[in-house]
């Protein structure tokens, strides 16, 4: 044997990290019983295994879970708050945020625009919780409709603060008309999380329908988005 030939049982090859066999058993549970069945900080783990290849990202899911308070909350985390995580800097925190456009691209094109939005309510309220649930701040959006409920426009009309957002009725039955819609949902979030109508909320969504109904405009229905869940004005009868 050469001087320079590497000893058998390949003792001169460097040692593999002890988390690689870690990472292996979680690859091969996702692969074997899907991501329903995993845990949340697994799935986060799994995730952050491809942004940060070389480290034992375990510690890191649980500790972000922690912080952030749920799966969702992580990836609508601010950058500047994930930037105070140690072990995640700037790249790994945008790539963060480069997943979270992508699930909120594809929860949107589950809303197809060429079939009617109201046969398909839950994939609505999936976008909407995906778009909204975890904003620091109330964001009120309009989804125009056509004639056949098909989706014209979905637009961020107002942005406000932490509990508080500013609409203006008319604004809003303007917006509707230079689009030629004929229908309307509204939606909003609740960052405190509680999805319940405030009479605030009542009293704008029925001033925006006195409004609309005139013009041949249908309301069909303010939904409140919170971490927590959602409310429908409709569904409680406020609409």
């Amino acid at each position: 044997m050469s001087k320079g030939e590497p000893k058998p049982g390949g003792l001169d090859e460097a040692p593999s990290p002890h988390y690689a066999g870690h990472r292996e058993r979680a690859r091969q549970k996702f692969l074997q019983v899907g991501a329903d069945a995993l845990q949340d900080y697994e799935l986060l783990e799994l995730i952050l295994q491809i942004i940060i290849p070389r480290k034992d990202t375990k510690p890191l899911a649980k500790e972000l879970l922690a912080k952030f308070g749920s799966f969702s909350g992580v990836f609508a985390a601010p950058p500047i708050r994930l930037s105070e995580i140690r072990g995640l800097g700037e790249i790994s925190g945008t790539n963060l945020k480069i997943i979270q456009a992508a699930a909120q691209r594809f929860a949107r094109d589950r809303v197809a625009p060429d079939m009617p939005i109201l046969s398909s309510w839950s994939a609505l309220i999936d976008y909407c919780r995906a778009q909204m649930a975890f904003n620091d701040i109330e964001q009120f959006r309009i989804l125009f409709l056509d004639k056949k409920n098909r989706l014209i426009a979905d637009e961020v009309q107002q942005a406000g603060t932490v509990d508080h957002t500013p609409v203006y009725p008319r604004e809003v039955i303007k917006r509707t008309l230079e689009l030629s819609a004929s229908a309307l949902i509204l939606v909003h979030n609740h960052p405190s999380g509680d999805p319940s109508p405030s009479s605030a909320d009542v009293q704008m969504t029925r001033q925006i329908n006195d409004i609309a109904r005139p013009l041949g405009i249908t309301v069909h229905d303010h939904i409140i988005i919170g971490k927590n869940g959602h409310s429908s004005m409709k569904g409680l009868k406020l609409l």
